[in-house]
C-alpha cells in the first residue's frame, strides 16, 4: 500500500493526500527527527534484553534501528502498510534479528501474546481506527508486556518545521486551516492519548514530553523535502500552481529564524505513552 490512510474520516475533497511511500524522500523530512526521538523513547521504556519486540508502522525504521542498537533484543518484527517504507528498511537493516513485512494495524496476522514490547512511532494518526489498532497492539503482547507509542504535539505548537509552513500556507490561502495536523489530528496530545490507552485495556499508563533539535544546515534544507509530496504539509505544498509554491516560499524563507551563518534552529516535541499489559487470570 502506496499511501497513510488519514484518520477518522477527515479528508476533504480539498485536502491532498497522506502519501508514504518513498524512504529516500522521507528521511530528509521526517524520519531524521523521529530517529532523534526514538531514541530517548527507547531509553524510557527500560526494556530488559532479550526481548520479542513489534515495530507497528516501522516506516524506514528509525525506531526500529533504535530498539535494535540500545534494548539489545532477541528479535524485532517491523510493519508497514507501504511497501516502499518496508523496501527502504530492508535495504538498510542488516541486522538479522530484525525482519519487516507490509501489513495492517487494524488487523495483525501476529498470533495472541507474540512479544514482549509492541511499538509504534508516528502512526497512530494515520490509522483510520485507532482504537482497533491499539486493541491488536494490546493482543499481540504478552501479559506482562509493554504497549508503548510516540506521536508528534501537533496541537500545542510543539512541531515547529510545520508550524511555520501551516501558518504561512493559511496566511495565504485560509482554506489551508483544515490541512493543518493541529486541525486534523487534536488527540496527539497527553491527556487524550493516556484516555486511548486505557480504553484498549491497557494498565499503569503515562506519558511524557520527548524534546529534540531540529536544526536545518541552511533554508534550502528546510524547504527542500517540501518538493516531496510525502505527507500532509508536502502533498499541500506540491498541490499548489508554481506560483503560489513560490510565493509560500518566500514568505517561509522571510519568516524563519535564520541564523547568522543561514542554519535555522528549531525544535521538535513528540508525547510519548506507555501502558502495561495485565491479562486478567
Amino acid at each position: 500500500m502506496g499511501n497513510r490512510e488519514i484518520g477518522q474520516g477527515q479528508m476533504t475533497e480539498q485536502t491532498p493526500p497522506d502519501r508514504w511511500s518513498a524512504g529516500g524522500l522521507y528521511e530528509p523530512y521526517i524520519g531524521r527527527w523521529s530517529r532523534l526521538v526514538a531514541a530517548e523513547f527507547v531509553d524510557w521504556l527500560g526494556v530488559s534484553p532479550g526481548a520479542k519486540w513489534l515495530d507497528l508502522g516501522c516506516g524506514t525504521g528509525a525506531l526500529s534501528h533504535a530498539v535494535l542498537d540500545r534494548a539489545q533484543p532477541a528479535q524485532l518484527s517491523g510493519l508497514d502498510p507501504s511497501a516502499g517504507f518496508i523496501e527502504h528498511a530492508r535495504e538498510n537493516t542488516p541486522d538479522p534479528r530484525a525482519q519487516f513485512e507490509v501489513g495492517d494495524a487494524q488487523q495483525l496476522s501476529f498470533e495472541d501474546d507474540s512479544f514482549d514490547v509492541v511499538v509504534s512511532a508516528l502512526m497512530l494518526n494515520f490509522v483510520p481506527d485507532r482504537s482497533r489498532a491499539l486493541r491488536e497492539m494490546r493482543r499481540v503482547a504478552r501479559p506482562g508486556g509493554v504497549v508503548a507509542a510516540y506521536v508528534w504535539d501537533y496541537p500545542s505548537g510543539g512541531m515547529q518545521l510545520l508550524d511555520y509552513f501551516w501558518s504561512a500556507a493559511i496566511e495565504l490561502n485560509a482554506a489551508a486551516t483544515d490541512m493543518h495536523e493541529a486541525n486534523r489530528f487534536p488527540f496527539c496530545e497527553p491527556e487524550q492519548l493516556e484516555d486511548m490507552f486505557a480504553a484498549a485495556g491497557l494498565t499503569g499508563v503515562k506519558s511524557r514530553p520527548i524534546v529534540v533539535a531540529t536544526v536545518f544546515r541552511d533554508f534550502d534544507d528546510y524547504w527542500t523535502p517540501f518538493g516531496s509530496g510525502q505527507g500532509p504539509a508536502p502533498g499541500y505544498a506540491m498541490s499548489l500552481p508554481a506560483g503560489q509554491r513560490e510565493e509560500l516560499r518566500e514568505l517561509l524563507q522571510d519568516r524563519l529564524p535564520i541564523a547568522a551563518d543561514g542554519s535555522i534552529p528549531l525544535t521538535a516535541r513528540a508525547w510519548a505513552v506507555r501502558g502495561d499489559w495485565a491479562a486478567a487470570e
